[in-house]
């Protein structure tokens, strides 16, 4: 009986065993930057493997781990040893030595700083070997190493054992797969800090607009956070019930409308997205101020095509966009313009969404452009792009064209509020009402010390007959009466 009931305590403590090492397994499958290294090795739990019984696990240049198979630890810290044996493959650290124990070492101490920094998982209790102080790489942290010796009790986790593949196949770049994995989890971070959930479907099971969109945030700064912080929505029953034949914006939801019937290549979706987020960034919804917002579209749109033509950035969609090489260095203020003395004609064009319809979504209200919700995403998306130049810039992605520069500077400074230009004029035209001391009119003498003179404040004697100033109030028959009070209100204030 007692040998019976030791045994169900065995069973149950591997049983236990067994299920955190599992749990610490599906912690680094889940994790964006190991799970392409995990998915290309084996990892081999059972008794018989070649690893040091004082040890945890060993890795082979063959992308096999041997971890070892009667060990007790917790999920978090199973996680941290295959993370570890992981980066020893994604490093490249299986490279001939003369002191290979030594080498072993230096690259131990360098995946613990890394995994210091990643704060992923959980290191068991003497397993990090971590020399800060004798370098930063790999190459200074060994040549440390081969001068002052291995600490006692080390033992190594790299086993180099003969590539063992069928002909003509070529082995696996585990450096390739941690660059993946790099770009994995970086584009999962954005959309996190942009407030959307990172997505759990594999890569392989994204749409090509959302493969657009990851193309967007690994690989082109100037209109990644902007392309992390939308959602797609590719349903053709939408977009018909919406009327977007292409595809359209939406900048309150933060939504991008594709249309999978249009059958766009992925270099199209690519020139599409970055049309709808341009259209986005710019503010175009806000700079319309009261102009046609069918028209104020149309002349964007000529402003933006010029400019992805010239970037270069995906391939113009093959039914055709609006483009006009003449007007390639005009804003799309002064576009719009030359819109008006024709409008008959343009008022024909079709925007991505169609014919008569505007593909930046709201269009339609009257009240589209003062929307005050739309102050703070006018803040927020104004944001994104100027970080997103200031990181094209400082990476040296290449050129910009000179006038969307021109615009998102634009937007980094936000025009002046007619009330402080206003008083600044009177600043500079009428000089404030300030008082003076004078001896020439003495006031009254104090009564604790009478034979002391007190001098009184007066005013400028140019002041004395007043000032006089006209302001003419430009309404344009559009000025609603809360803002014509709160303009007469500032004028007669400052007076």
């Amino acid at each position: 009986m007692a040998r019976s009931k030791r045994n169900d305590k065995a069973s149950q403590a591997g049983d236990l065993s067994t299920r955190n090492y599992q749990a610490g397994y599906q912690l680094v499958s889940g994790h964006p930057l190991f799970s392409p290294l995990l998915w290309h090795s084996s990892v081999v739990r059972q008794t018989g493997s070649p690893i040091n019984l004082h040890g945890w696990a060993s890795v082979t240049s063959n992308g096999v781990i041997y971890v070892h198979p009667t060990r007790r630890a917790e999920p978090a810290e199973w996680a941290y040893v295959l993370a570890h044996c992981l980066l020893h493959l994604g490093f490249g650290h299986f490279q001939q030595r003369p002191q290979p124990l030594a080498w072993n070492a230096a690259c131990d101490s360098v995946i613990a700083s890394f995994l210091a920094n990643l704060k992923f998982g959980r290191p068991p209790e003497g397993f990090v070997f971590q020399l800060e102080q004798a370098g930063n790489n790999e190459e200074q942290i060994y040549r440390h190493l081969c001068e002052r010796g291995l600490p006692p009790g080390y033992f190594g986790d790299l086993i180099h054992e003969p590539l063992r593949q069928r002909r003509n196949v070529q082995p696996h770049d585990w450096v390739a797969s941690l660059g993946t994995g790099l770009s994995a989890a970086v584009s999962a971070a954005v959309e996190l800090a942009s407030g959307r959930s990172p997505s759990r479907r594999s890569r392989e099971d994204w749409s090509e607009a959302e493969q657009a969109r990851a193309w967007f945030i690994n690989s082109y700064p100037l209109l990644g956070a902007l392309a992390a912080s939308f959602e797609i929505i590719e349903n053709t029953q939408i977009c018909q019930r919406m009327g977007i034949s292409v595809a359209a914006v939406d900048m309150q939801q933060r939504e991008i409308y594709i249309n999978p019937a249009a059958g766009l290549t992925n270099e199209e979706l690519r020139f599409v997205m970055a049309h709808e987020l341009l259209h986005v960034g710019l503010r175009h919804d806000v700079r319309c101020q009261g102009r046609d917002p069918y028209l104020w579209n149309i002349a964007c749109d000529y402003v933006i095509n010029g400019w992805l033509i010239e970037l270069g950035v995906g391939q113009i969609p093959a039914m055709g966009l609006l483009y006009d090489a003449e007007l390639q260095d005009s804003s799309a203020e002064a576009v719009y313009d030359l819109i008006v003395g024709d409008m008959r004609r343009f008022r024909k064009l079709a925007t991505l969404r169609g014919i008569g319809l505007s593909d930046i979504l709201g269009a339609d209200r009257p009240d589209w452009w003062t929307s005050r919700d739309g102050m703070d995403l006018d803040a927020f998306y104004r944001r994104c792009l100027s970080q997103g130049l200031q990181y094209h810039e400082s990476s040296g992605r290449g050129f910009l064209p000179s006038g969307m520069i021109e615009e998102i500077r634009a937007l980094e400074m936000p025009v002046i509020r007619w009330d402080v230009q206003l008083a600044r004029w009177f600043d500079r035209h009428f000089a404030p009402l300030e008082k003076r001391r004078s001896y020439a009119r003495q006031s009254r003498r104090q009564a604790a010390t009478p034979d002391i003179p007190r001098p009184r404040y007066v005013f400028d004697e140019r002041w004395e007959d007043g000032r006089t100033f006209g302001v003419v109030l430009d309404t344009s028959g559009s000025m609603e009466r809360h803002l014509l009070a709160m303009a007469l209100g500032t004028i007669a204030s400052y007076s």
